[in-house]
């Protein structure tokens, strides 16, 4: 044996790649495209671990839906060989999502649906949709938002506490926790 490759594995040999909070938000907002936004027609597919999202580039040259859930990632592209315009209505979530819709239906049939947990240090809070902020109710008056967030930046229950406490977090922080 000339050579024997020993990978290391990110959580085990290595450290991970991204916090494991930001995975998981991020995963959330991806799954918001498929059950409210751009991706919503993959909701037909009757699950609800779905995540992914879509695009189109300027002048409807390249149209793309990018999905996952637990156990499959997968990407439908769809384009010319040499860059032409496809079309005013070949976005997506018109022309890439429908194909991945196809493939998905038959690559997750039988599959079981994954719960959708959050990791230690992610909360799930009641937002008031017209603020932004959390809703001092939690959710018991009204129509409202759940959304997750690091459990040590949660959004503030009214106006002044929210301008105070951004003032008081350093802009580095904050950049570091997005990206």
């Amino acid at each position: 044996m000339l050579f024997e490759a020993k990978p290391e594995r990110a959580g085990v040999d290595a450290e991970p790649v991204i916090d494991p909070r930001n995975a998981f938000i991020m995963s959330s907002l991806m799954r918001d495209v498929v059950k409210y936004g751009t991706a919503a027609r993959a909701m037909s597919l009757g699950r609800h671990d779905l995540a992914g999202k879509t695009g189109t580039t300027n002048d409807h040259i390249d149209a793309w839906f990018a999905g996952f859930q637990e156990s499959l990632v997968a990407i439908a592209w769809i384009g010319f060989d040499n860059p032409t315009d496809m079309g005013n209505n070949e976005t997506g979530g018109q022309a890439a999502l429908p194909i991945w819709m196809t493939y998905a239906a038959k690559a997750l049939k039988g599959v079981k649906e994954n719960e959708f947990t959050p990791p230690p240090g992610v909360v799930a809070m009641a937002i008031d949709p017209n603020s932004g902020l959390r809703d001092p109710t939690g959710g018991a008056a009204k129509e409202i938002l759940r959304e997750f967030f690091y459990m040590e930046s949660l959004p503030a229950l009214n106006e002044s506490q929210s301008t105070a406490q951004d003032r008081g977090r350093p802009t580095e922080e904050v950049r570091n926790q997005i990206f």
